[in-house]
């Protein structure tokens, strides 16, 4: 081959790479670490710890330090990351610490009291409330704090998911204008209406024109700190199909249709969930405490153990009706889930 076309295939080989690059890489490629500039008025938001969270860590951050670079805790950095909790895991570990102190004290305070004033009143249920006090105030306190941040990272993925149609539904129509993919999540991260999901697009959006990354590095960072499965699995859809030289507007309209598909099936089978726990409520929650209490009262009249099943009677009134009513208010707000 001559020499002149080794160089023509050469260079159009160049072109052609140089063309499967979007313009917005390329220029981010030339210009390397760059300012920006906000907009007028706004100004960048610092993370700040509460009051109580900064004298936490003053007191006994320097324990809970050294024990997280011995034994660094991935899964509650994982968490704070998906909850969005701006404080580092070592920052959080002095805080709960510091709230199972204070529990402490407060348990020995209640302890003290039990045990020297109504001990006499009480008999032995005062030392064993004293006790409960003592172990279990400052280990829930710790514990049910470290807890939390999965707590808010799962109670984030559930909104993710009843929004996720919803958003589908916007990406599409942006993807069916042929929008890129990187413009898709800027405009979905100014929307409220998406709530958690306008949040995880703005992380998207301030990877690549903050920090610098381009949109499938960041789209890889956002399923990893993502709460939600499904929206990770949308992600990482996206990744797939433009690493394997797809097309991201068939995909964008494919995923949409398939949440629209399951929100249907899902609020179905919630309502059918709903219905049967109304009928479970009727039975379990009025006519059988109906019942109960008649005949508690006709046996009071008539049993020479009345003052027994008085007491029973209060138990009944005082404590079981409202614990099933409670029971069931939590039962119906877990499988409601939101309704705006």
């Amino acid at each position: 081959m001559a020499p002149e076309v080794a160089d023509t295939f050469k260079d159009l080989e160049m072109t052609k790479d140089d063309l499967v690059k979007t313009k917005e890489i390329r220029d981010k490629a030339a210009m390397g670490p760059h300012m920006v500039r906000l907009p007028k008025g706004l100004v960048p938001q610092y993370i700040k710890l509460t009051p109580f969270q900064e004298l936490s860590w003053r007191t006994v951050g320097h324990i809970t330090k050294k024990k997280y670079e011995e034994n660094p805790d991935e899964t509650l950095e994982i968490n704070l990351m998906k909850a969005h909790m701006k404080i580092r895991p070592e920052e959080y570990m002095a805080y709960a610490l510091m709230a199972a102190i204070l529990a402490g004290v407060a348990g020995v305070v209640i302890a003290l009291v039990m045990v020297l004033f109504l001990a006499g009143m009480l008999g032995f249920l005062a030392y064993m409330i004293a006790i409960m006090a003592v172990s279990i105030l400052p280990i829930g306190a710790y514990f049910g704090i470290l807890g939390s941040p999965g707590s808010k990272a799962k109670a984030r993925g559930r909104e993710i998911d009843f929004r996720l149609p919803a958003a589908m539904n916007f990406i599409a129509a942006l993807a069916s204008a042929n929008v890129n993919v990187d413009v898709i999540f800027k405009e979905l991260s100014r929307q409220t209406l998406y709530g958690q999901i306008q949040d995880e697009a703005e992380w998207i959006t301030r990877d690549t024109e903050l920090l610098g990354m381009d949109i499938l590095t960041a789209i890889k960072r956002a399923v990893a700190r993502s709460p939600s499965e499904r929206f990770q699995d949308f992600l990482q859809g996206v990744i797939t199909t433009t690493t394997s030289g797809g097309q991201l507007k068939p995909y964008f309209v494919m995923k949409s249709e398939q949440y629209e598909k399951e929100a249907k099936l899902e609020l179905k089978s919630r309502v059918e969930t709903l219905g049967l726990m109304a009928e479970s409520f009727v039975t379990i929650g009025v006519a059988f405490p109906l019942f109960l209490v008649i005949i508690m009262s006709i046996f009071a009249i008539i049993s020479p153990g009345a003052d027994m099943i008085m007491l029973l009677l209060y138990i009944v009134v005082g404590g079981m009706i409202p614990g099933i009513q409670v029971g069931f208010i939590v039962g119906l707000t877990a499988i409601g889930g939101k309704v705006e």
